[in-house]
Protein backbone atom coordinates (compact mmCIF):
# COMPACT_ATOMS: atom_id res chain seq x y z
CA UNK A 1 0.00 0.00 0.00
CA UNK A 2 1.42 3.18 -1.01
CA UNK A 3 0.59 6.81 0.72
CA UNK A 4 0.82 10.48 -0.07
CA UNK A 5 2.60 12.46 2.84
CA UNK A 6 5.24 15.54 3.84
CA UNK A 7 8.18 14.23 5.38
CA UNK A 8 11.04 15.58 7.03
CA UNK A 9 12.53 15.71 3.94
CA UNK A 10 9.80 17.93 2.00
CA UNK A 11 11.25 20.53 4.31
CA UNK A 12 14.94 19.98 2.45
CA UNK A 13 13.12 20.93 -0.82
CA UNK A 14 10.94 23.46 0.62
CA UNK A 15 13.24 25.38 2.04
CA UNK A 16 16.62 25.29 0.24
CA UNK A 17 22.79 22.67 19.88
CA UNK A 18 24.97 21.66 22.49
CA UNK A 19 23.16 17.97 23.70
CA UNK A 20 24.94 15.96 26.05
CA UNK A 21 25.54 12.61 26.28
CA UNK A 22 22.68 10.54 25.78
CA UNK A 23 21.84 7.28 28.02
CA UNK A 24 22.06 5.57 25.65
CA UNK A 25 20.00 2.67 26.71
CA UNK A 26 18.30 1.45 23.63
CA UNK A 27 14.36 1.63 22.62
CA UNK A 28 11.55 0.08 23.41
CA UNK A 29 8.42 0.31 20.52
CA UNK A 30 4.86 -1.34 20.43
CA UNK A 31 3.34 -0.76 17.01
CA UNK A 32 -0.55 -1.95 16.64
CA UNK A 33 -2.02 -1.45 13.23
CA UNK A 34 -5.31 -3.54 13.12
CA UNK A 35 -6.08 -5.83 10.03
CA UNK A 36 -2.39 -6.53 9.39
CA UNK A 37 -1.33 -10.00 11.00
CA UNK A 38 1.72 -12.34 10.47
CA UNK A 39 3.78 -10.41 8.65
CA UNK A 40 7.20 -8.18 9.23
CA UNK A 41 8.08 -4.63 10.10
CA UNK A 42 11.47 -3.19 9.74
CA UNK A 43 12.57 -0.49 11.82
CA UNK A 44 14.83 2.01 9.10
CA UNK A 45 16.58 5.03 9.59
CA UNK A 46 18.59 7.37 7.34
CA UNK A 47 22.65 7.87 7.28
CA UNK A 48 23.64 11.25 6.03
CA UNK A 49 21.79 10.43 2.79
CA UNK A 50 18.25 11.43 2.12
CA UNK A 51 15.60 8.88 0.22
CA UNK A 52 16.03 5.80 -1.24
CA UNK A 53 19.19 5.44 0.96
CA UNK A 54 17.92 4.21 4.14
CA UNK A 55 19.13 1.17 6.38
CA UNK A 56 17.72 -1.63 8.07
CA UNK A 57 18.17 -1.91 11.79
CA UNK A 58 15.61 -3.79 13.44
CA UNK A 59 12.45 -5.97 12.56
CA UNK A 60 9.77 -7.67 14.42
CA UNK A 61 6.54 -9.89 13.24
CA UNK A 62 3.03 -9.06 13.68
CA UNK A 63 0.99 -11.37 15.70
CA UNK A 64 -2.44 -11.99 14.52
CA UNK A 65 -4.17 -8.84 16.59
CA UNK A 66 -1.84 -6.70 14.32
CA UNK A 67 0.78 -5.94 17.25
CA UNK A 68 4.71 -6.11 16.99
CA UNK A 69 7.22 -5.51 19.47
CA UNK A 70 10.59 -3.75 19.19
CA UNK A 71 12.92 -3.87 22.16
CA UNK A 72 16.86 -3.10 21.58
CA UNK A 73 19.05 -2.58 25.11
CA UNK A 74 22.07 -1.95 22.61
CA UNK A 75 23.94 0.27 24.73
CA UNK A 76 25.44 2.27 21.84
CA UNK A 77 22.27 3.04 20.20
CA UNK A 78 21.46 7.11 19.25
CA UNK A 79 18.26 8.76 17.66
CA UNK A 80 17.72 10.16 14.87
CA UNK A 81 14.79 10.24 12.04
CA UNK A 82 13.77 6.71 11.72
CA UNK A 83 10.53 4.75 9.79
CA UNK A 84 8.15 2.04 10.22
CA UNK A 85 8.83 0.00 7.36
CA UNK A 86 5.99 -2.80 6.08
CA UNK A 87 6.50 -5.45 4.42
CA UNK A 88 5.01 -4.47 1.18
CA UNK A 89 8.76 -2.47 1.53
CA UNK A 90 6.49 0.79 0.28
CA UNK A 91 4.26 1.74 2.96
CA UNK A 92 5.94 3.32 5.93
CA UNK A 93 5.80 6.31 7.87
CA UNK A 94 8.07 8.52 9.99
CA UNK A 95 8.87 9.63 13.31
CA UNK A 96 11.51 10.83 15.70
CA UNK A 97 13.38 8.48 18.11
CA UNK A 98 16.00 8.80 21.14
CA UNK A 99 18.04 6.70 23.20
CA UNK A 100 16.03 5.35 26.32
CA UNK A 101 12.40 5.99 24.42
CA UNK A 102 9.29 3.72 25.15
CA UNK A 103 6.92 4.30 22.52
CA UNK A 104 3.21 3.08 21.55
CA UNK A 105 2.08 3.61 17.83
CA UNK A 106 -1.39 3.00 17.01
CA UNK A 107 -1.69 3.51 13.32
CA UNK A 108 -4.36 3.70 11.08
CA UNK A 109 -3.09 2.68 7.49
CA UNK A 110 -6.06 4.46 5.65
CA UNK A 111 -5.13 7.69 7.41
CA UNK A 112 -1.53 8.16 6.72
CA UNK A 113 0.53 10.42 7.28
CA UNK A 114 -2.36 11.79 10.29
CA UNK A 115 -2.85 7.85 11.11
CA UNK A 116 -0.45 7.09 13.70
CA UNK A 117 -0.95 8.20 17.07
CA UNK A 118 1.32 8.15 19.92
CA UNK A 119 1.53 7.46 23.38
CA UNK A 120 4.48 8.17 25.58
CA UNK A 121 6.34 10.31 23.07
CA UNK A 122 5.36 14.66 23.01
CA UNK A 123 8.18 15.11 21.02
CA UNK A 124 6.73 12.95 18.17
CA UNK A 125 2.88 14.75 18.84
CA UNK A 126 5.22 17.74 18.13
CA UNK A 127 6.49 16.34 14.71
CA UNK A 128 2.75 15.64 13.62
CA UNK A 129 2.01 19.44 14.60
CA UNK A 130 4.57 20.83 12.03
CA UNK A 131 4.28 18.29 9.35
CA UNK A 132 0.42 19.35 9.63
CA UNK A 133 1.88 22.99 9.21
CA UNK A 134 4.46 21.92 6.40
CA UNK A 135 1.09 20.78 4.57
CA UNK A 136 -0.62 23.62 4.79
CA UNK A 137 2.63 25.83 4.11
CA UNK A 138 2.91 23.66 0.81
CA UNK A 139 -0.35 24.37 -0.48
CA UNK A 140 -0.09 27.86 -0.02
CA UNK A 141 3.49 27.86 -2.32
CA UNK A 142 0.97 25.89 -4.77
CA UNK A 143 -1.54 28.87 -4.44
CA UNK A 144 0.82 31.38 -4.85
CA UNK A 145 3.11 29.87 -7.77
CA UNK A 146 -0.46 29.81 -9.51
CA UNK A 147 -1.17 33.51 -8.69
CA UNK A 148 2.32 34.13 -10.19
CA UNK A 149 1.52 32.24 -13.42
CA UNK A 150 -1.98 34.35 -13.35
CA UNK A 151 -0.55 37.92 -12.74
CA UNK A 152 -1.12 40.47 -15.21
CA UNK A 153 1.03 43.08 -14.04
CA UNK A 154 4.03 44.05 -12.37
CA UNK A 155 2.03 45.60 -9.35
CA UNK A 156 0.16 42.04 -9.16
CA UNK A 157 3.27 40.33 -9.13
CA UNK A 158 5.25 42.62 -6.56
CA UNK A 159 2.32 41.60 -4.69
CA UNK A 160 2.49 37.72 -5.25
CA UNK A 161 5.95 37.92 -4.04
CA UNK A 162 5.24 39.80 -1.22
CA UNK A 163 3.29 37.15 0.11
CA UNK A 164 5.50 34.72 -0.93
CA UNK A 165 8.31 36.02 1.31
CA UNK A 166 5.85 37.00 4.29
CA UNK A 167 4.96 32.77 3.57
CA UNK A 168 8.49 31.78 3.54
CA UNK A 169 9.56 34.13 7.11
CA UNK A 170 5.83 32.58 8.84
CA UNK A 171 7.68 28.95 8.20
CA UNK A 172 11.14 30.24 9.79
CA UNK A 173 9.68 31.56 12.64
CA UNK A 174 7.82 28.28 13.50
CA UNK A 175 11.38 26.64 13.13
CA UNK A 176 13.35 29.43 15.74
CA UNK A 177 10.05 29.05 17.91
CA UNK A 178 10.71 25.81 18.67
CA UNK A 179 14.35 26.05 18.96
CA UNK A 180 13.55 28.45 21.88
CA UNK A 181 11.15 26.65 23.35
CA UNK A 182 13.04 23.08 23.16
CA UNK A 183 16.70 23.59 23.03
CA UNK A 184 18.70 20.54 22.48
CA UNK A 185 15.76 18.60 21.15
CA UNK A 186 16.02 16.20 18.28
CA UNK A 187 13.54 18.22 16.37
CA UNK A 188 15.21 21.47 17.28
CA UNK A 189 18.98 20.32 16.39
CA UNK A 190 17.22 19.27 12.99
CA UNK A 191 15.54 22.90 12.53
CA UNK A 192 19.28 24.91 13.49
CA UNK A 193 20.67 22.27 11.07
CA UNK A 194 18.29 23.06 8.31
CA UNK A 195 19.04 26.79 8.58
CA UNK A 196 20.33 28.78 5.52
CA UNK A 197 22.37 31.12 6.78
CA UNK A 198 19.97 34.80 5.73
CA UNK A 199 22.20 37.29 4.39
CA UNK A 200 22.10 40.86 5.92
CA UNK A 201 20.43 43.02 3.31
CA UNK A 202 21.78 46.92 1.82
CA UNK A 203 25.56 47.59 0.86
CA UNK A 204 28.54 46.78 2.73
CA UNK A 205 32.33 48.13 2.35
CA UNK A 206 35.88 47.27 2.95
CA UNK A 207 37.25 48.83 6.37
CA UNK A 208 37.70 51.88 4.54
CA UNK A 209 34.36 52.68 4.40
CA UNK A 210 34.09 53.82 0.60
CA UNK A 211 34.73 51.03 -1.61
CA UNK A 212 32.33 48.57 -1.81
CA UNK A 213 32.91 44.65 -1.22
CA UNK A 214 30.95 42.77 -4.29
CA UNK A 215 32.15 39.71 -2.67
CA UNK A 216 30.06 40.44 1.05
CA UNK A 217 26.88 37.83 0.32
CA UNK A 218 29.34 34.92 -0.88
CA UNK A 219 31.92 35.45 2.22
CA UNK A 220 28.85 35.75 4.85
CA UNK A 221 27.21 32.94 3.39
CA UNK A 222 30.17 31.27 3.35
CA UNK A 223 31.33 31.63 7.21
CA UNK A 224 27.67 31.38 8.74
CA UNK A 225 26.90 27.92 6.51
CA UNK A 226 27.41 25.58 9.58
CA UNK A 227 26.49 27.93 12.52
CA UNK A 228 23.25 26.16 13.19
CA UNK A 229 24.60 22.13 12.57
CA UNK A 230 25.79 20.56 15.95
CA UNK A 231 28.64 18.59 14.79
CA UNK A 232 28.51 16.62 18.47
CA UNK A 233 24.85 15.51 17.92
CA UNK A 234 25.56 12.04 16.39
CA UNK A 235 22.02 11.79 16.28
CA UNK A 236 22.06 13.86 13.16
CA UNK A 237 23.94 11.26 11.16
CA UNK A 238 20.94 9.65 11.29
CA UNK A 239 18.67 12.27 9.29
CA UNK A 240 19.05 13.32 5.31
CA UNK A 241 20.88 16.34 5.84
CA UNK A 242 24.35 16.05 6.44
CA UNK A 243 25.41 14.98 2.99
CA UNK A 244 23.59 17.46 0.99
CA UNK A 245 25.21 20.26 3.36
CA UNK A 246 28.78 18.87 2.36
CA UNK A 247 27.94 18.53 -1.36
CA UNK A 248 26.87 21.84 -1.42
CA UNK A 249 29.73 23.30 0.85
CA UNK A 250 32.81 21.58 -0.11
CA UNK A 251 31.88 21.66 -4.28
CA UNK A 252 29.88 25.29 -4.41
CA UNK A 253 31.48 27.23 -2.03
CA UNK A 254 34.85 26.31 -1.19
CA UNK A 255 37.60 27.15 -3.93
CA UNK A 256 38.69 24.59 -5.47
CA UNK A 257 42.65 24.20 -4.50
CA UNK A 258 43.76 22.38 -2.65
CA UNK A 259 45.09 24.15 -0.02
CA UNK A 260 41.53 25.71 0.63
CA UNK A 261 40.08 21.94 0.75
CA UNK A 262 42.68 20.82 3.08
CA UNK A 263 42.36 23.51 5.28
CA UNK A 264 38.64 23.01 5.25
CA UNK A 265 38.45 19.67 5.75
CA UNK A 266 40.54 20.08 8.63
CA UNK A 267 38.30 22.32 9.81
CA UNK A 268 34.96 19.96 9.36
CA UNK A 269 36.77 16.96 11.31
CA UNK A 270 37.75 19.32 14.03
CA UNK A 271 34.00 19.97 14.71
CA UNK A 272 33.32 16.19 14.68
CA UNK A 273 36.15 15.16 16.55
CA UNK A 274 34.63 13.40 19.76
CA UNK A 275 31.61 11.97 17.77
CA UNK A 276 31.71 8.50 16.09
CA UNK A 277 29.25 8.44 12.98
CA UNK A 278 29.43 12.00 12.06
CA UNK A 279 32.92 12.28 12.15
CA UNK A 280 33.57 8.83 10.16
CA UNK A 281 31.00 10.01 7.53
CA UNK A 282 33.11 13.46 7.25
CA UNK A 283 36.28 11.60 6.94
CA UNK A 284 34.83 9.20 4.63
CA UNK A 285 32.59 11.80 2.77
CA UNK A 286 35.98 13.78 2.39
CA UNK A 287 37.95 11.27 0.89
CA UNK A 288 35.38 9.65 -1.55
CA UNK A 289 34.66 13.20 -2.96
CA UNK A 290 38.78 14.01 -3.69
CA UNK A 291 38.96 10.65 -5.36
CA UNK A 292 36.01 10.81 -7.41
CA UNK A 293 36.68 14.73 -8.30
CA UNK A 294 38.03 15.73 -11.89
CA UNK A 295 39.39 19.04 -10.61
CA UNK A 296 43.25 18.51 -11.04
CA UNK A 297 45.45 18.45 -7.63
CA UNK A 298 42.40 17.14 -5.68
CA UNK A 299 44.80 13.91 -5.48
CA UNK A 300 47.34 15.88 -3.00
CA UNK A 301 44.27 16.20 -1.13
CA UNK A 302 43.36 12.26 -0.97
CA UNK A 303 47.24 11.98 -0.12
CA UNK A 304 46.86 14.72 3.02
CA UNK A 305 43.96 13.22 4.45
CA UNK A 306 45.43 9.61 4.35
CA UNK A 307 49.21 10.82 5.89
CA UNK A 308 46.83 12.63 8.20
CA UNK A 309 43.88 10.79 9.51
CA UNK A 310 43.89 7.49 8.40
CA UNK A 311 47.65 6.80 8.83
CA UNK A 312 47.13 8.78 12.67
CA UNK A 313 44.55 5.61 13.54
CA UNK A 314 41.48 7.95 12.93
CA UNK A 315 39.35 5.60 9.55
CA UNK A 316 38.55 3.39 13.03
CA UNK A 317 36.44 1.73 10.95
CA UNK A 318 38.39 -0.06 8.34
CA UNK A 319 39.75 -3.24 8.49
CA UNK A 320 43.67 -3.31 8.47
CA UNK A 321 43.54 -4.93 4.69
CA UNK A 322 40.80 -2.03 3.90
CA UNK A 323 43.67 0.41 5.11
CA UNK A 324 46.13 -0.53 3.72
CA UNK A 325 44.57 -0.43 0.38
CA UNK A 326 44.18 3.53 1.28
CA UNK A 327 48.16 3.81 2.29
CA UNK A 328 49.26 2.13 -0.71
CA UNK A 329 47.34 4.43 -2.84
CA UNK A 330 48.44 7.50 -1.42
CA UNK A 331 52.16 6.01 -1.39
CA UNK A 332 51.58 6.10 -5.24
CA UNK A 333 49.86 9.00 -5.46
CA UNK A 334 52.72 10.79 -3.07
CA UNK A 335 55.85 11.35 -5.46
CA UNK A 336 53.45 12.38 -8.42
CA UNK A 337 51.47 15.38 -6.44
CA UNK A 338 51.08 18.64 -8.48
CA UNK A 339 53.87 20.90 -7.09
CA UNK A 340 56.52 18.20 -6.64
CA UNK A 341 60.06 17.33 -9.00
CA UNK A 342 58.67 15.29 -11.69
CA UNK A 343 60.31 11.77 -10.93
CA UNK A 344 63.18 11.06 -13.10
CA UNK A 345 62.49 8.56 -16.00
CA UNK A 346 65.10 6.76 -17.82
CA UNK A 347 63.96 4.86 -20.59
CA UNK A 348 65.37 3.43 -24.04
CA UNK A 349 64.69 5.50 -27.65
CA UNK A 350 62.37 3.16 -29.23
CA UNK A 351 63.84 4.18 -32.71
CA UNK A 352 67.65 4.71 -31.53
CA UNK A 353 68.41 2.44 -28.76
CA UNK A 354 69.77 4.95 -26.94
CA UNK A 355 69.40 5.70 -23.13
CA UNK A 356 67.07 8.95 -23.00
CA UNK A 357 66.87 10.61 -19.54
CA UNK A 358 63.74 12.59 -19.30
CA UNK A 359 65.65 15.44 -16.64
CA UNK A 360 67.78 15.47 -19.38
CA UNK A 361 65.51 17.13 -21.85
CA UNK A 362 65.99 20.94 -22.38
CA UNK A 363 62.45 22.87 -22.39
CA UNK A 364 60.50 25.30 -21.40
CA UNK A 365 57.82 22.59 -20.99
CA UNK A 366 57.92 18.92 -20.99
CA UNK A 367 54.72 16.87 -21.95
CA UNK A 368 55.47 13.31 -20.29
CA UNK A 369 53.15 10.43 -22.39
CA UNK A 370 52.57 7.14 -21.31
CA UNK A 371 50.17 5.26 -23.87
CA UNK A 372 50.11 1.91 -25.29
CA UNK A 373 49.85 1.34 -28.94
CA UNK A 374 47.27 -1.27 -28.24
CA UNK A 375 44.95 1.12 -26.27
CA UNK A 376 42.26 2.27 -28.25
CA UNK A 377 42.06 5.66 -26.72
CA UNK A 378 45.21 6.49 -27.19
CA UNK A 379 44.94 5.85 -30.93
CA UNK A 380 42.76 8.31 -30.96
CA UNK A 381 44.23 10.91 -28.47
CA UNK A 382 48.09 10.53 -29.63
CA UNK A 383 47.16 12.19 -32.93
CA UNK A 384 44.95 15.20 -31.15
CA UNK A 385 47.92 15.82 -29.32
CA UNK A 386 50.05 15.60 -32.00
CA UNK A 387 48.23 18.69 -33.97
CA UNK A 388 48.39 20.38 -30.56
CA UNK A 389 52.03 20.55 -30.45
CA UNK A 390 52.27 21.45 -34.39
CA UNK A 391 49.30 24.02 -33.96
CA UNK A 392 50.47 25.38 -30.58
CA UNK A 393 52.19 23.72 -27.79
CA UNK A 394 56.04 23.46 -30.48
CA UNK A 395 55.39 28.00 -30.62
CA UNK A 396 55.54 27.65 -26.71
CA UNK A 397 58.94 25.62 -26.40
CA UNK A 398 56.99 22.27 -25.36
CA UNK A 399 59.39 19.01 -26.03
CA UNK A 400 57.18 15.55 -25.67
CA UNK A 401 58.63 12.40 -24.04
CA UNK A 402 56.73 9.39 -24.30
CA UNK A 403 57.02 5.99 -22.53
CA UNK A 404 55.07 2.88 -24.43
CA UNK A 405 54.03 1.18 -21.78
CA UNK A 406 53.31 -1.86 -23.17
CA UNK A 407 53.81 -3.39 -27.10
CA UNK A 408 56.92 -4.82 -28.72
CA UNK A 409 59.73 -2.94 -30.27
CA UNK A 410 58.12 -3.20 -33.59
CA UNK A 411 54.81 -2.22 -32.84
CA UNK A 412 55.44 1.04 -31.20
CA UNK A 413 57.97 1.91 -34.39
CA UNK A 414 54.97 1.09 -36.44
CA UNK A 415 52.64 3.37 -34.50
CA UNK A 416 55.42 6.38 -34.20
CA UNK A 417 55.74 5.82 -37.73
CA UNK A 418 52.46 6.14 -38.52
CA UNK A 419 51.33 8.52 -36.54
CA UNK A 420 54.28 10.82 -37.71
CA UNK A 421 56.04 11.47 -34.23
CA UNK A 422 59.37 10.87 -35.00
CA UNK A 423 60.16 14.79 -33.14
CA UNK A 424 59.16 13.20 -30.36
CA UNK A 425 61.59 11.23 -27.76
CA UNK A 426 59.59 8.38 -27.56
CA UNK A 427 60.94 5.61 -25.60
CA UNK A 428 60.38 1.73 -24.09
CA UNK A 429 61.32 -0.03 -21.10
CA UNK A 430 62.01 -3.43 -22.65
CA UNK A 431 64.26 -5.07 -19.92
CA UNK A 432 61.27 -3.15 -17.28
CA UNK A 433 64.12 -1.55 -15.37
CA UNK A 434 62.10 1.53 -14.39
CA UNK A 435 59.92 2.20 -11.83
CA UNK A 436 57.96 4.99 -13.44
CA UNK A 437 54.82 2.84 -13.15
CA UNK A 438 54.90 3.27 -9.63
CA UNK A 439 56.69 6.60 -9.83
CA UNK A 440 53.27 8.08 -11.80
CA UNK A 441 50.68 5.94 -10.92
CA UNK A 442 50.53 4.80 -14.29
CA UNK A 443 46.59 2.48 -13.83
CA UNK A 444 45.59 3.26 -17.17
CA UNK A 445 46.64 4.91 -20.56
CA UNK A 446 47.44 7.25 -21.76
CA UNK A 447 48.48 9.13 -18.49
CA UNK A 448 49.61 13.01 -19.05
CA UNK A 449 52.42 15.17 -17.33
CA UNK A 450 52.85 18.62 -17.85
CA UNK A 451 56.53 19.84 -16.13
CA UNK A 452 57.82 23.49 -16.43
CA UNK A 453 61.32 24.47 -17.13
CA UNK A 454 62.46 23.20 -13.59
CA UNK A 455 60.77 19.74 -14.39
CA UNK A 456 57.82 20.52 -11.40
CA UNK A 457 55.00 18.88 -12.06
CA UNK A 458 51.79 21.96 -13.14
CA UNK A 459 49.17 19.40 -14.52
CA UNK A 460 48.29 16.04 -14.69
CA UNK A 461 45.38 13.28 -15.69
CA UNK A 462 45.62 15.86 -18.78
CA UNK A 463 44.39 15.39 -22.75
CA UNK A 464 44.58 17.47 -25.71
CA UNK A 465 41.47 19.50 -24.57
CA UNK A 466 43.32 20.95 -21.23
CA UNK A 467 47.08 20.91 -21.80
CA UNK A 468 46.85 24.57 -23.63
CA UNK A 469 45.00 26.55 -20.90
CA UNK A 470 47.14 25.36 -18.47
CA UNK A 471 50.17 26.19 -19.78
CA UNK A 472 48.47 29.69 -20.37
CA UNK A 473 47.30 29.52 -16.67
CA UNK A 474 50.98 28.62 -15.59
CA UNK A 475 52.18 31.59 -17.18
CA UNK A 476 49.23 34.11 -16.42
CA UNK A 477 50.84 33.37 -12.70
CA UNK A 478 54.24 33.94 -13.49
CA UNK A 479 53.42 37.79 -15.00
CA UNK A 480 51.41 38.64 -12.05
CA UNK A 481 53.60 37.22 -9.89
CA UNK A 482 56.52 39.08 -11.73
CA UNK A 483 54.08 42.15 -11.59
CA UNK A 484 54.09 41.88 -8.34
CA UNK A 485 57.50 41.38 -7.43
CA UNK A 486 58.36 44.60 -9.23
CA UNK A 487 55.63 46.59 -8.15
CA UNK A 488 57.13 46.16 -4.77
CA UNK A 489 60.90 46.21 -5.46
Amino acid sequence: MSMKRITLMATLMLMGMAVPSFARNGYKLHVKIPGVKDSMVFLAHYYGKPLPTIYKRDSARFDKNGNAEFDSHDSTFVGGIYMMLLSDKKTYYEFLLNSNDEITMNVNLDKLPDGVKFKNSPENERFQAYVDFLRGYSEGQEKLKKELETAKTTDDTAAVRKKAVKSSKDLINYRHDYVAKYPGSLLANIFNALEVPQVPEGDHFFADGKTKDTTFSYTYYKAHFWDGFNYQDDRLIHTPIIDGKLEEYMNKLVLPYPDSIEAESDKLLKKARGTKDLFKYTLWWLTRNVENSKVMGMDEVFVYLVENYYMKGDAFWLSNEDLTKYLDRASKIAPNVIGNVAPEVKTKNVMTKKDESMHALKSNWTLLIFYSPDCGHCQKEMPEIDSLYEAVLKDKGVKVYTVSTEGDEKKIQEFVTKHKLEKWTNTWDPEHTGDWRGKYDVYSTPTIYLLDDKKIIRGKRLDHSNINSVIEMQERKARDKAKLSKSKS
